[in-house]
């Protein structure tokens, strides 16, 4: 009986042997760094690397077409959690982790502006707005009461007010009869926002392989050799940027989220301007091209949604629906256009794992549903393991 290895190494061999002398030496030799995942954290790694130090090779290995995980799939809030999310937070979290997270939130999406630009990103800072359904009147009433001493944990970071209650001037329905809005909150185009960043590294130079999962590696003293779907290849660092999908191959306490969206089609004179969110942050939605992008209702099966398909289920997409039809667009008519989902990485703690797992291996990982906020600043973080410095602030 043949070993499954053996023949699976055999099939490496081929595949590699299928290469030209060209490709080889061209893309595959003499490799300083390979990053797995070429989402937003796996990019913006490889673009400070390349920063710092211009003269070396970075390989980026996809498994998707695009970016699999949240990158291209999420719904572009520039936020750094609800009122709710950051109450909820202060029962697992101190008051000191807390501020830490919201700071962290605050100083990436500040990179991500700065490395990009407003106007690649299509940033607007519309304003974001918690809304309470009819049911969550005592919620409502915690937050309110808790909004003052909130806004004073983070009037350092954001030097005024971050939440205030406003009238329902956006006329949903079965909520409370005020929202909390959040004056700091924006939003960005997703799809742009991924298209600048991939272009920025191209022309740095850094490689992207997209359609190449890698499959497991093997570590040696001066080198680590890195098995892949369609070939292997050897590199002085490996660094894993996978987030939802880590636990793949590599063992830390971070587990998939499976998030599921739609998309209206357009929608004449849409009044609706801004980011929402409900439900401790679980339910959220926007305006983006006359449309409306609603997600989310994981917490209806947590379990269910604790995986990497990439597929939808008909009660969670019923829930967002119901919502859709009766309290954010209840006087208008409306046609869903298209639905999706993504993975995201969460665990038990809010903070980001970024850490030397072995002499050659390194990972950024568990963004907590706030990559498009830390995304930049973690791969920021990791650059820093490889340039003689132990500080991560």
């Amino acid at each position: 009986m043949s070993n499954p290895l053996s023949f699976s190494l055999k099939k490496i061999v081929v595949l590699t042997m299928n290469l030209s002398y060209w490709e080889q030496k061209t893309w595959l030799t003499n490799v300083d760094y390979v990053v797995v995942g070429s989402g937003i954290v796996g990019l913006s790694t490889a673009l400070h690397l390349k920063i710092k130090q211009p003269n070396t090779k970075i390989i980026i290995l996809e498994k998707g077409l695009f970016p699999q995980g949240a990158s291209t799939k999420n719904a572009g809030f520039a936020c750094f959690g609800s009122l709710s999310e950051i109450l909820k937070d202060l029962e697992s979290h101190s008051e000191s982790e807390v501020i830490e997270l919201v700071s962290q939130r605050h100083k990436g999406l500040n990179l991500l502006r700065t490395t990009l630009g407003d106007d690649a990103l299509c940033y607007q800072q519309l304003g974001g707005y918690e809304l309470f359904l009819e049911k969550d009147e005592l919620l409502f009433d915690t937050c309110s009461q808790k909004m003052k001493e909130i806004n004073s944990l983070l009037k350092p970071i954001f030097k005024g007010d971050v939440f205030s209650n406003v009238s329902n001037h956006f006329n949903f329905h079965r909520i409370q009869n005020q929202y909390i809005r959040n004056q700091f909150e924006g939003q960005i185009d997703t799809g742009k926002m991924m298209q600048v960043l991939i272009k920025r590294v191209q022309e740095l130079g850094v490689i992207i392989l997209n359609n190449t999962k890698v499959e497991r590696y093997f570590e040696h003293s001066d080198k680590i050799s890195i098995q892949t779907s369609r070939f292997e290849l050897s590199a002085s660092k490996l660094i894993f940027t996978t987030n939802g999908f880590a636990k793949q191959l590599i063992n830390e306490d971070v587990q998939p989220a499976r998030a599921q969206v739609l998309i209206t089609k357009p929608i004449d004179n849409l009044h609706i301007k801004g980011t929402f969110h409900l439900d401790f942050g679980y339910y959220y939605f926007r305006n983006i091209d006359n449309r409306i992008l609603l997600g989310g209702g994981r917490n209806l099966d947590i379990e269910g949604e604790t995986t990497t398909e990439l597929a939808q289920t008909k009660k969670i997409q019923q829930s967002l629906e119901n919502l859709l039809t009766h309290t954010i667009l209840p006087e208008t008519n409306y046609e869903i256009e298209q639905r999706w989902s993504g993975i995201m990485g969460v665990g038990s703690k809010k903070k980001p794992i970024i850490k030397q797992l072995s002499e050659h291996v390194y990972c950024g990982v568990r963004m907590g549903g706030m990559g498009v906020a830390i995304g930049s600043l973690i791969g920021k973080k990791i650059s820093n393991f490889f340039n003689n410095s132990s500080s991560f602030s």
